[in-house]
């Protein structure tokens, strides 16, 4: 009996032994599970929280207003499509769509068939394989933010996100970005920086609504249909991989668009942009979310005593809060409020793509005078390679344009719409998103008025060269004026030429002076009134 109860009390102590090891093993794992927990919060992204100045509901957020001053007065900025797709440059920045589609639209038509022959089946490539490509090596933010400068622009900024869902910037939200691979580099954090130590304005823009899925194998989910990327269940579009879902936007509906939310937040609390813009299909993104970012974004600036432009296409968002932006065109008539074109300086694809063609500039310059002339402004897209080069053809126009903007510049920024916009003679086309083409062809008999904020001058521009020696009558210059209108002056802009001339019947008449190249975009009057 002894020895059974010795033995007992062995076992007993064994078991007690054996419990308290597995008691520290599983205190050890808890620990670990907790810690690990912990990390993957701190990684996650959580957007600030601001004084709440602005209600996420129309009403409030309507009290911010639209333009601010400084947009007004600024006339140009400057953006740029790059990325991924930039790699292939076929055709389109739309290439990540039309690769997987057999067939695309007329406009996206042999993308699979090139991509086939040039990087294999997309079963195999998809597009995600193309980030390693780009490499953007030769990215220099300080020379990038010179030329911004040298061209005119007071504002300037990246694609932030296409519709490819490939972020700009070093993102806690989208694995898919700039700084963990590809470039390796914070895009758009490093550019803002130099453009703000040059006291420039920044823009970031966003394209990434219609990135989500909102159909599988063509069958509506909620009634929606449209999608970026086509869901197909043998491509990587279907993917359920945690990181490439989020670069092809295959993910329920209501997990989308809080993502949608996440990644604008990150940008404007990491990098203080002084305008967001959205490309079209914003009004996919339910309103209590678009309401959430107009908030965020407001109040965002309210705490850092910034005045900040949120700017959309078509109706997506009430015009008290919004800048109205026209793709690749212009409204026909002037309106009571500022508003945008982004136009490009190619004349097919945003992005770098071969066998690229560029506008003439004059064609490009006169077209964004008739847009100022309207209460406009003009965003301007560039398209650099890969690599990060921007090639000469583009620097060659943008290198007139800046001497345009210097020559010209007391006629453009901070000024204000005349009584009317202008006339002439030009057919104007209409645009394939709504008001006028942005490539209208102008002559020195078409004329566009700006004004100065005081009133106390008035700029003519001809779009054109007028014949040397010819009489020029310019009507409509005393529309809208109170008590006498009398002109004390009148100068030809770039010669500072004071000419002679005469006011009669509310005409003013002068004789053009010898062409001169300064002239050939257009030729500009300043008529200074007493």
């Amino acid at each position: 009996m002894g020895s059974d109860r010795s033995l007992a009390h062995k076992i007993q102590n064994r078991l007690m032994q054996i419990r308290t090891v597995f008691a520290v093993l599983f205190s050890l794992c808890l620990i670990l599970a907790t810690s690990s927990v912990a990390q993957e919060s701190d990684s996650a992204f959580v957007p600030k929280q601001y004084p709440e100045v602005y209600k996420p509901n129309w009403e409030s957020l309507s009290k911010h207003g639209s333009a601010p001053e400084w947009l007004d007065d600024a006339k140009l900025g400057i953006y740029f499509h790059w990325g991924p797709y930039s790699v292939p440059a076929f055709k389109t920045e739309w290439y990540p769509r039309w690769m997987h589609m057999k067939n695309p639209k007329k406009w996206g038509s042999g993308s699979r068939e090139y991509h086939i022959e040039n990087y294999g089946p997309v079963e195999e490539f998809g597009y995600h394989h193309f980030i390693p490509m780009f490499t953007a090596e030769h990215f220099d933010p300080q020379e990038w933010a010179e030329l911004f400068q040298a061209v005119g622009a007071k504002f300037a900024g990246p694609v932030a996100q296409h519709h490819d869902g490939f972020s700009m910037w070093d993102s806690q939200v989208n694995p898919n970005n700039a700084k963990a691979e590809g470039p390796k580099r914070d895009i758009t954090g490093e550019l803002l920086a130099e453009l703000k130590k040059r006291n420039m304005k920044t823009i970031a823009t966003f394209h990434h609504s219609f990135t989500g899925q909102r159909s599988r194998d063509g069958k509506p989910v909620e009634g929606r249909t449209m999608s970026y990327y086509p869901y197909d269940k043998d491509l990587f579009t279907s993917t359920d991989d945690p990181k490439l879902r989020k670069l092809y936007g295959n993910m329920p509906e209501a997990e989308f668009n809080e993502y949608w939310l996440n990644l604008v937040q990150e940008v404007v609390d990491k990098y203080e942009p002084d305008a967001i813009w959205f490309d079209s299909w914003l009004d996919v993104i339910p309103e209590n979310y678009r309401q959430r970012m107009a908030a965020h974004h407001f109040n965002a600036a309210e705490s850092r005593g910034q005045k900040v432009a949120l700017i959309c296409k078509q109706e997506d968002l009430p015009n008290d809060l919004r800048v109205l932006d026209i793709e690749q065109g212009g409204l026909k008539e002037m309106p009571d409020r500022v508003w945008m074109t982004d136009v490009t300086l190619s004349t097919n694809g945003w992005c770098f793509v071969q066998n690229q063609k560029y506008k003439p500039l004059p064609l490009l310059v006169r077209n964004m005078v008739d847009v100022w002339s309207k209460r406009g402004v003009v965003l301007l897209n560039i398209s650099p390679k890969a690599d990060g080069v921007i090639i000469d053809e583009q620097r060659q126009r943008l290198k007139g344009l800046g001497e345009f903007m210097k020559l010209y510049g007391e006629a453009i920024y901070g000024t204000r719409p005349h009584a009317i916009y202008g006339y002439g003679e030009a057919q104007i086309k209409d645009g394939h998103f709504g008001g006028q083409s942005a490539t209208n062809k102008y002559s020195s008999k078409d004329v566009r008025f700006t004004r100065s904020t005081d009133g106390k001058k008035i700029f003519v521009f001809l779009l054109g060269q007028p014949e040397a020696g010819s009489t020029l009558a310019i009507k409509h210059l005393a529309i809208g004026s109170t008590g006498e209108f009398i002109i004390d002056e009148v100068v030809q802009l770039g010669s500072d030429q004071t000419l002679d001339w005469k006011f009669e019947e509310g005409v003013l008449k002068f004789t053009a002076l010898a062409p001169t190249k300064a002239n050939e975009i257009a030729t500009v009057f300043k008529v200074t009134i007493k």
